[in-house]
């Protein structure tokens, strides 16, 4: 039934989309241009806005002092010099000093001072108007209830806590990046009162420091004189109880020791002495009597005698002869012979020189055993003395345990009140300082200029906002649009060629001569029933009476591309449809058809929208017969057809007497024998058959008919109807989107296109296009 896929009329989806990267700055560009307008308008009523609250906005001044918190400030009333602080003490001791500014005491102390309590500026500073209305609310309030009112005393505390809250609202303390300077500023509506307030702060403050000081020490100097009183009674009471026990127990102590204990310690470093003694006495005795031991000859040839422990100048003489005559006697022998007469003297003076030693040598070592035997007795002697020494001191060793521990109590209490009587010196010295650990860098001035409003940040902060205000409505609005507006969005989100744009025709003028259209009128805001009736040769017209229109050249690039399409066919049955009613397919195609049959064609233009036939509707006089009676085979479809004289278009209606009041079930009647015999019989008579179908959305009719067809035209209301609506409606019925030759952008308003075109878009050159597209139609018919 002449079906026929166009695979070339859908645009190849896989190619790249610039406007698919992250961020399109071409198509974000386009977008603010063509809000620019909104934008402007956002930021105008921001900038007003901020404008008004600078008129009617309290002038308010600020003003600060400095405070450097130094704790080499008392270093030379301090004894000792002060430790370096960690960083971290540091910060402890500034965020204390900042907290202490903060303080509702000190809040309290300045109100006192300056007496605010009674100041008005104060109390009762400028307030906004929602403010005052607050207020009179309040007093309205309190002033209808009952009951006893506050005292004199309370109200005055009460408005002294209301100036210190006030003043620690309006009050800035902050450390100076990361130095030890605190930062104090007041906010007024009042400079003098301003600067008054942050004086008095930094004065305040010092004066806090110099009495928190001076109540510390006085409180530390009360409690150390109690303290030392206490610590000096009772170690003098001890020191009493230490004596009154060594003279109860016999404790004599001389040079802070026990007598027995010297006694003791003298014995025993005698003894040790004695110890010495008689080990050396005894080695040198022992040492001598081996000599005698050996004999005479060897005592005097073998023994060694030490010079030291000798001083007999005899034994060293004799020892001196002994060796010369041995050494003589020695020679003579080798020289002469032992039997030598000299030999023989010699020898006999070796003995009696041996015989001489050994007497000296026996000598000593008597004299060597004498003096052992008086260094053991000694020793022996202090050893007794020792032991009876030590007998009589273990009685005082017992209570000197006792004593030992009463000494100790007595030296510790002594230590200590020593302590307290030196740190209560120093307290009392420090009483006297009036020097406070901080100083004023920077005193306080009367502002000369008010610190809010700030004039430049309100301004620019209403232009950012502006800025804001309308690139967020640019957004949303961005967000709403879901619409057709270039070709560009036909062949992103349907996949399908677009043929161009028909202006708006009928309605408001156009600005621009050169576009098509004198009046642009949104059809979908008209009520169909109020449609004025229009004669068909006045539609006609549009692309008769303005063949060199933009209109006309659309309607061109339609017959054009079903040429291409579906060349090969001697005749062709093309399907003008639309997704919603009112998007004026009718008119496009009663135009199209119409440039068809201008052009030489022969051309039948068939209303097939049964259930709504406007087309048949403009045709003057109302048809009796029509298409229904085709289909039915009531009559021969020729002798339903109207001709219209200029254009040779043949037309054929549907009457209306049977149309959507009489007829249920359209899509049956659309896709019946009869239908299907009156589309071949046509074939045969005409070139083109355009057929006016209903639309898409609400009926089937479409899709009853996409058999019969060739192709399809598929008609969009420009910036109206839903993209998502038309892709749905297109993605379900598969069979009609391989068909459909193109989609037309209808009811296009001209003069807005450019902006919703990216740069270098066909679009934004519409201007240049009117060159050629010299011809227009003043106060044309409104779409259908």
């Amino acid at each position: 039934m002449h079906q026929r896929t166009v695979p070339h009329s859908r645009v190849f989806r896989g190619e790249p989309d610039p406007s698919d990267s992250f961020i399109d700055l071409n198509r974000l560009l386009t977008i603010l241009v063509r809000h620019t307008r909104l934008i402007a308008m956002t930021v105008v009523l921001a900038v007003a806005l901020g404008v008004s609250y600078l008129v009617f906005a309290t002038p308010i001044y600020t003003s600060m002092t400095q405070v450097l918190l130094d704790e080499n400030l008392s270093r030379y009333a301090e004894e000792t010099e002060p430790s370096a602080q960690s960083s971290q003490q540091a910060d402890m001791r500034i965020s204390s000093a900042v907290e202490i500014l903060k303080s509702g005491r000190m809040a309290l102390r300045v109100v006192d001072d300056l007496k605010l309590g009674d100041n008005e500026t104060i109390l009762n500073p400028p307030q906004s108007p929602v403010a005052i209305a607050k207020g009179w609310m309040k007093s309205l309030t309190s002033f209808a209830s009952t009951g006893p009112g506050p005292s004199e005393a309370d109200l005055l505390n009460g408005r002294r806590q209301k100036a210190a809250a006030i003043l620690q609202q309006s009050l800035n303390v902050e450390r100076v990046a990361r130095s030890s300077v605190v930062a104090v500023s007041f906010r007024s509506s009042d400079p003098q009162l301003a600067a008054a307030i942050t004086k008095k702060y930094a004065d305040a403050y010092l004066e806090d420091q110099l009495n928190a000081n001076f109540d510390a020490t006085e409180q530390a100097t009360i409690w150390l004189q109690e303290r030392l009183t206490d610590l000096q009674g009772r170690a003098q009471s001890t020191a009493l109880e230490v004596e009154r026990y060594k003279s109860e127990n016999g404790l004599t102590s001389a040079r802070g020791e026990l007598m027995s204990e010297q006694q003791l310690s003298d014995l025993n470093s005698q003894l040790i002495v004695a110890q010495a003694d008689t080990a050396s006495a005894s080695a040198r005795y022992n040492q001598f009597k081996a000599i005698i031991d050996q004999g005479a000859e060897k005592a005097v040839d073998n023994a060694t005698i030490p010079t030291k422990q000798t001083d007999n100048s005899l034994i060293q003489e004799l020892r001196g002869r002994y060796i010369s005559v041995v050494k003589r006697e020695q020679e003579i022998t080798q020289n002469f012979g032992a039997d030598h007469p000299q030999a023989a003297a010699l020898r006999t003076d070796k003995e009696d020189l041996t015989r001489q030693i050994y007497q000296e040598l026996q000598q000593l070592t008597a004299s060597y055993r004498n003096e052992y035997e008086v260094a053991r007795s000694r020793e022996d002697s202090l050893r007794e003395s020792i032991e009876k020494v030590a007998g009589n001191n273990a009685v005082a060793n017992r209570s000197l345990v006792h004593l030992r521990e009463l000494e100790q109590k007595a030296t510790a209490l002594k230590v200590l009140s020593e302590s307290y009587l030196s740190r209560y010196e120093q307290a009392s010295q420090q009483q006297s300082f009036p020097i406070a650990k901080a100083r004023v860098i920077s005193d306080a001035g009367v502002p000369v200029s008010p610190s809010s409003p700030s004039k430049t940040m309100v301004i620019g902060l209403s232009l950012v906002l502006g800025l804001m205000a309308g690139a967020a409505l640019t957004f949303v609005q961005e967000m709403r649009e879901r619409y057709f507006r270039v070709e560009g969005d036909v062949r992103t989100v349907l996949g399908l060629k677009p043929l161009g744009y028909l202006p708006l025709v009928g309605g408001q003028k156009k600005r621009n001569p050169a576009m098509i259209g004198a009046k642009a009128m949104k059809a979908e805001q008209a009520n169909p029933d109020e449609e004025d009736v229009i004669p068909l040769e006045r539609m006609t017209r549009i692309v008769l009476d303005a063949p060199r229109s933009a209109f006309a050249e659309t309607l061109r690039n339609a017959k054009l591309a079903s040429d291409v399409m579906l060349q090969g066919q001697e005749s062709r049955v093309i399907g003008v449809v639309s997704s919603l009613p009112g998007e004026g397919k009718s008119t496009v195609a009663t135009n199209f058809a119409a440039l068809l049959a201008a052009s030489g064609k022969r051309t039948l233009l068939i209303d097939a929208d049964l259930r709504k036939p406007s087309l048949s509707a403009m045709l003057k006089p109302t048809p009796e017969t029509g298409l229904v009676e085709a289909i039915l085979g009531d009559i021969p479809w020729n002798q339903a057809i109207k001709i219209d004289r200029q254009t040779k278009l043949a037309v054929l209606p549907i009457a209306l007497r049977s149309g959507s009041g009489a007829l249920h079930h359209t899509n049956e009647l659309v896709s019946s024998p009869g239908m299907k015999r009156l589309i071949a019989e046509v074939r045969k008579a005409f070139d083109y058959v355009i057929v006016d179908l209903a639309p898409l959305g609400p009926v089937v009719d479409a899709k009853a008919f996409e058999p019969l067809a060739d192709g399809f035209v598929f008609v969009v209301e420009w910036g109206k109807t839903p993209s998502a609506l038309v892709r749905d409606l297109l993605n379900a019925e598969n069979r009609i989107e391989a068909k459909v030759l193109g989609v037309i952008l209808n009811k296009t308003d001209m003069a807005a296109l450019p902006r919703y075109s990216d740069f270098g878009a066909a679009e934004k050159y519409r201007q240049l296009y009117d060159q050629y597209y010299t011809e227009s139609l003043q106060d044309a018919p409104r779409q259908v």
